[in-house]
């Protein structure tokens, strides 16, 4: 399930993944085996840039910014930034 709540902007090019496949099916079979499915929610007032990527079962909480190019593997706490791949926290809003 996608929840986008109010007043949230989401860049271009951005990608929210509800189903994936483990990377381990890969490592230890040679080949895609099963499917793991989760929720996105993203809360109000959230920031998400340009070509983000966003895997299941992530919450970015609410007034949270994940800078461009991010891929989200975790929850996001609210009014938090973060980047990189995978994101990590870089900073706070007051």
């Amino acid at each position: 399930m996608l929840t986008i709540e109010d007043d949230v902007h989401i860049g271009p090019y951005s990608i929210l993944v509800l189903r994936t496949h483990p990377v381990s099916d890969i490592a230890k079979y040679g080949k895609i085996t099963s499917t793991t499915s989760g929720p996105i929610h993203i809360m109000r007032g959230s920031w998400i840039g340009a070509s983000v990527t966003i895997l299941p079962n992530v919450t970015i909480g609410e007034g949270a910014v994940v800078g461009a190019g991010a891929v989200v593997t975790k929850n996001v706490e609210s009014y938090t930034i973060v980047a990189g791949v995978p994101a990590k926290k870089i900073g706070t809003l007051k």
